[in-house]
């Protein structure tokens, strides 16, 4: 192995490291090495340079997480992560599961025929506990350098969730709606280049949900409904297992929790959000 390689595996290990995370794509991992002179990158195909070391086998430890031709996962050379083929979709109703089987629900929540666009589902979202899942129709709707990051990850999902009490109060009308705080809503908000009120925080007990204007929450939920697909699965069981699961296996572009591949820049989005929201 030489030098050169040494000093990028050693830089990305203390990447991670330092951000707490178990692993890094190649399209945020090149734009790293970029910023520390270690590795170039392309303006036109972003981590280009390093998927090519990539498929040279210069980082033994790095692995792509659907097989060959799937996008890579780079965790840190020290650590064992398993390596997860995604179940292949097959074509099937939206049901009632509470079984074991993770299978039967992965293919039922994950079949791209079950989606509906956002702006047509308000009277459908049942007040049952469930799972969720949400779909961009065209990845170049996100703003860069999200567009590619997501593009690196071969496919278009860019969240998963549950909702342990109700499918209607958390999925539709906190993370699509605005009514709350829903986790999805105010990542997505910040993406889009969003941001709350100044001081907005400074007189309420939780100091970290913060909230968009009025004016900010109807724009992005019109690009929402504009953009985004979902489909959700009724379910009473084991959610942590699932959810852990599902991201684990899909990665999706805006979960931070549980993510082998979170964004260090959307958790910086969102830490600017909370600190001008406190005022600071």
């Amino acid at each position: 192995m030489s030098k050169d390689i040494k000093a990028i595996i050693n830089y990305l290990d203390t990447y991670l490291t330092r951000t707490g995370r178990p692993s890094i794509d190649p399209v945020e991992a090149n734009a790293v090495l970029a910023k520390a002179g270690l590795l170039s990158d392309s303006k036109d195909r972003p981590g280009k340079p390093l998927r090519n070391l990539l498929r040279d086998g210069q980082l033994p430890h790095a692995f792509q997480s659907g097989g060959k031709g799937s996008s890579w996962t780079i965790p840190h050379s020290s650590k064992k992560t398993s390596k997860i083929v995604p179940t292949a979709s097959v074509a099937t109703k939206t049901a009632q599961v509470s079984s074991p089987d993770t299978s039967q629900l992965d293919k039922i929540l994950m079949n791209e025929k079950n989606f509906k666009s956002a702006a047509n589902i308000d009277n459908l979202v049942p007040h049952n506990s469930g799972l969720y899942c949400i779909r961009i129709s065209d990845i170049n709707k996100l703003p860069k350098p999200f567009n590619t990051f997501l593009a690196d990850r071969q496919h278009n999902i860019i969240y998963i969730g549950i909702a342990t009490e109700s499918l209607n109060k958390r999925f539709l009308n906190q993370e699509l709606r605005a009514n709350g705080h829903g986790t999805f809503f105010r990542s997505i908000g910040a993406v889009l280049g969003h941001r709350p009120p100044k001081g907005s925080l400074t007189t309420k007990a939780n100091k970290r949900n913060y909230k968009f204007s009025p004016t900010d929450e109807h724009k992005i939920i019109k690009w929402i409904n504009d953009n985004l697909q979902v489909n959700w699965v009724d379910f009473s069981g084991d959610f942590e297992s699932l959810e852990t699961g599902l991201i684990t296996k899909y990665r999706p572009l805006i979960n931070l929790a549980k993510n082998p591949s979170a964004l260090q820049l959307l958790y910086d989005l969102r830490k600017e959000c909370v600190q001008i929201a406190n005022g600071l």
